[in-house]
């Protein structure tokens, strides 16, 4: 059975790659850093849908923490799916600040370097030893690494970094036969940096090819396709799902 964690999976694009993929059959760990409610409310819709789904705690921003998280996986997996590895890792976890250069403050630039490639560094490396061969990892970053959006400098430099690693990561991996890919959402309806009032939400719609910004879900589909065998030649790209944001 493939088996799934996915940080920051309670709310928004993670909580819709944790549907996705349970409605593919995986069973499900999903990550939460302090609203225990709203991830037990994506277990039970899973659970209710017939699969199986995890919720764990986890700050992705501490590194110190990563040791003892992955031994909560290990137990979850010798509990819940005997003898399971986990098939597939997405580093989706993350929060948006949106604050010109001018103003960004060392602890913010901090925060944001933490939760956005830091963690997803070495939470991969602590997770490596019990991905199963032919596993996929999928990083979540930003169609802002491409398109320059005042306020948001080291969100996306920190995302561009990612899809740089992303890279890296399926160089090493790739001989223990484990993809490694990217997506990068566009405009998207969520929750993220205080979500969209009406003005904003039209004028990104009026710069998408599709003429409107992105649900949760049309991310979610495309994470659990790269997840899959249907995407098992696919290693080291990124995908940009954004409707054709600024073409």
């Amino acid at each position: 059975m493939s088996i799934t964690l996915i940080t920051g999976g309670s709310r928004g694009i993670g909580a819709s790659i944790a549907l996705a993929c349970a409605r593919r059959g995986h069973g499900v760990i999903l990550t939460y850093q302090q609203n225990v409610e709203a991830a037990d409310a994506v277990v039970r819709q899973i659970a209710n849908a017939g699969g199986r789904a995890i919720a764990l705690p986890l700050d992705v921003g501490r590194v110190q923490s990563f040791a003892g998280f992955r031994a909560d996986v290990e137990r979850v997996l010798a509990t819940e799916w005997p003898a399971g590895q986990l098939s597939g890792l997405v580093n989706n976890a993350g929060y948006g600040l949106f604050n010109p250069i001018a103003t960004v403050s060392e602890a913010q630039f901090d925060g944001l370097f933490n939760v956005h490639l830091k963690g997803p560094f070495f939470l991969t490396q602590a997770l490596l030893p019990l991905l199963a061969p032919q596993a996929a990892i999928v990083n979540i970053t930003s169609a802002t690494t491409r398109v320059a959006t005042v306020g948001v400098a080291p969100y996306a430099s920190f995302k561009g970094g990612l899809e740089v690693l992303t890279r890296y990561m399926a160089k090493e991996f790739g001989p223990q036969g484990i993809r490694v890919n990217s997506v990068s959402p566009g405009p998207i309806r969520t929750e993220l940096g205080g979500g969209l009032d009406a003005a904003f939400e039209t004028a990104l719609a009026s710069q998408t090819a599709l003429g409107r910004v992105g649900e949760p879900d049309e991310v979610g589909s495309v994470v659990a396709s790269l997840l899959s065998s249907d995407s098992g030649w696919v290693t080291a790209q990124n995908i940009e799902v954004s409707g054709g944001y600024v073409i």
